[in-house]
Formats: structure tokens, sequence, C-alpha cells
């Protein structure tokens, strides 16, 4: 059940990411400079993050089966729409699309693990439905690159959308909200049980009314974004253009980052589980991330040293999986959806507001050099427009370490 829709998450990792192999091709069809090209990438953000809450609300109320089966539909044809789009507004359209249909990816997971996996558990499984989706990362990085140079930047990425025609119609067959469909038990909580979900504006009044809510939201944004930035757009670019290394080689490593992301996602999530503690951990992945891109950014690496600390920074990003435990425990069960959406709105929705203004800074510093039709930034520019991406690990820091430990229990035990 839960991995129907783990398997749309990761066709939506793999939609966010597609950008940053095909970040020339864009910019050479359709004639973008840095700050039209970090929109593009970005509009999927923008999309993603404004359908967080009325996703929280909408799986609370209807359930995950009738909204992620709509959603497959739906990310099909923007996926097609996208690819095979004749105009910038076409593309743009299709981005905005499937940001906003595979936004109720991460949420449904998470209200589906509630259900069919026990409480103490949470966390971890939520951390492998993070590996899920970087697997579909990691498939738009070396793979993507090389089905573009046989197939073509528009076949290469529309063939995810027949896949998503299938995957629609099986979700709908098979899924079900609660084990007890099948004849099993349930693993949701007793309240939830007992009185089901808060009705849609009382539990979404619940959840923006405690002050942990905020700072989860602000925190996992904050702690996650740098990455997403660097991986999902600027990352290949920087490398191909700073080092001189093939698309396919910089892809490479970003993949590696969501790769180590994946598993230090699943590995923060057990860890967090079995002592019991939730702040803990999460601060110390979130110290360690910001000390890293600090050495990013004021320590001048070789290639061979540069290929570990970015693995080593998708290591520590991991941790912001807690995040998504904690404010689940420190909400009300009956808005289990609701504060999912929430809290996931930020790690999106500061990436897309990031996005594009790494790209103003670098056309700020930009010197005239062109090739092919495609902006080339100088190290300088790069390094000036990646001081935000330390600053907005070291602001999560801050963040969690204001939050109050929940020990792993509800606030409704």
């Amino acid at each position: 059940m839960w991995g129907l829709v783990a398997v749309l998450y990761a066709i939506g990792f793999f939609q966010r990411m597609v950008p940053a192999v095909i970040a020339d091709n864009l910019m050479r069809d359709f004639q973008l400079d840095g700050a039209l090209l970090g929109n593009l990438a970005a509009a999927y953000f923008y999309a993603y993050a404004l359908m967080q809450i009325p996703t929280g609300l909408l799986v609370d109320q209807v359930g995950a089966r009738k909204v992620a089966s709509v959603a497959c539909m739906t990310t099909a044809a923007g996926i097609l729409l996208f690819s095979f789009g004749s105009s910038l507004w076409f593309v743009y359209a299709g981005r905005f699309l499937v940001g906003a249909s595979v936004a109720v990816a991460w949420v449904t997971c998470m209200q589906l693990a509630g259900h069919w996996f026990p409480a103490n558990r949470f966390a971890s499984v939520t951390g492998v439905a993070l590996v899920c989706g970087n697997f579909g990362g990691i498939m738009a990085g070396v793979p993507l690159a090389h089905a573009v140079e046989l197939f073509g930047w528009r076949w290469a990425t529309g063939a995810s959308g027949f896949l998503m025609l299938l995957l629609g119609a099986a979700t709908w067959t098979a899924l079900r909200d609660d084990p007890k469909a099948y004849g099993y038990r349930s693993h949701a909580h007793a309240v939830l049980l007992d009185q089901g979900s808060l009705p849609a504006g009382k539990a979404l009044w619940s959840v923006v009314r405690r002050r942990d809510t905020w700072l989860l939201f602000f925190a996992g944004g904050l702690a996650t974004s740098p990455l997403l930035v660097f991986a999902g757009l600027w990352g290949v670019p920087y490398l191909t253009q700073v080092y001189q290394v093939k698309t396919s080689e910089a892809a490479l490593i970003t993949s590696t980052m969501l790769i180590s992301l994946a598993v230090s996602a699943v590995i923060f999530g057990i860890i967090s589980d079995r002592l019991g503690l939730r702040k803990m951990p999460y601060l110390v992945g979130t110290l360690l991330t910001a000390f890293q891109w600090a050495i990013f950014l004021f320590v001048k690496l070789s290639y061979a040293l540069l290929f570990p600390l970015l693995a080593g920074i998708g290591l520590t990003t991991g941790c912001m999986i807690i995040g998504f435990a904690t404010a689940r425990e420190v909400n009300h069960p009956g808005a289990a959806g609701t504060v999912g959406g929430v809290v996931n709105m930020s790690v999106l929705g500061i990436a897309a507001l990031m996005q594009p203004m790494v790209g103003k800074i670098l056309d700020s510093h930009w010197e005239g050099a062109l090739v092919n039709g495609v902006r080339i930034y100088s190290e300088a520019a790069y390094h000036a427009a990646f001081i935000w991406l330390f600053a907005s690990t070291a602001l999560a820091f801050f963040m969690v370490l204001l939050t109050r430990e929940t020990h792993c229990r509800s606030a409704e035990n």
C-alpha cells in the first residue's frame, strides 16, 4: 500500500532534479538566462509548496487513495506538457502542474505510514520514503544524462509521463487507506480511530497555533533547501564550468549527494527511534551540515576532495527527516496529514525562493562569457551566490535548538 505512493514520490523527485541535467538544453532551446532558468526550475517548487496545506487537509478528509490516484494522472499530463511543449509557456505550465500534483506524494506517504506501521517505526519508515524519492533523483542524474544523449531531452524526460498513467491505475485498484480494509489491524493512533480526523478548519488551526510547528517548519526548509538548490539545478553547471568536468560526471556527483541523503535519512530515523530522542540527533545533523557548507565556501578544495565533501553534506542533511516525526508528535493525531503538509511546505518553498535568487546573483556577476548560447559564470560568481547555502543551514541549527523534545511520544498520550 505504502509502496505505491512511494513510487509516485520517486517519480516526483525525478522530475524535481531534471533541470540540473538538461539546463544547457533549456537555456539553448528557449534562450534563457540564469534568472529565467532558475524561475523555470522553481515553478515546480512554487506549485509544490502551495499545494502542501491543501494536500494535508485533503488527505485528512478524503483519504490517501483518492488523492494519490488523481495526482498520478495529473502528473502524467504535466510531464507530457513540459517535455513536448512547443513554447516556453507550455514548458512553464507543465512544470507547475507536475509540482502541484506530485506534492501529494510525501504527505500521503506519511499518512499511510501512520496507519500501516507502528508509531515507533514512523521516523524509520519516513526515512525509507526518502530513499525511494532519492532513487528517483539518482535516475535523474547519470541515467538521464545518457538518455538525453541517446534520445534527446524531450523523449528522455517524457517517458516517465506514460509510466505515471500505469501507476495511477494501479493505485486506484490496489491502495487502501487503512489495514482494516483488508482485514488487518490498524496502527493508527487510538484518538484517531475513536474520533476520526479533525474537521479541516479545526485541524489547520490546531497545527498553525503551535510554536513548535513553526520552528520545525523553518528548520526543515532551511536545512534541506541548500542541497536541493545545489543538486537540483546549480551544482551541474558549477562543476562543469569551474572544475571542467563532463555533464555526466557532474551529474554523478550531485546524484551521490542524493544517495547520501537517502541513506542518512534512514540512519537518522532509526537512531532517533532507537534512542527515543528527536532533538539531539537533529541538532547534531544540522550543525555538521552547516560546518561542511562553510568548508565548501571558504576553503579552496581540489576536485578529489570536493567529491567526499559533497557526499558528506548529503549524509548530514538527512537529519531533516526527524523533523516530520517531531511535528507529528507535537500535534493532534487527527491533524496528521495537515501538519505533514505544513512542515513539508517549507522544504521546497524555501528552495523555490532560493533557486532564482542564486540565478540573479550569478547574473549580477556575469562577465559576458557565452559558449553555444549558454552563460558561463566565474568561480567567484558561484561562491557569491552559494553563500546563502551556508547561511540557510546555520539558521536551521538555531531553529532546532529552540524546539522541545518529544521523546518519540504523541502530545495526546
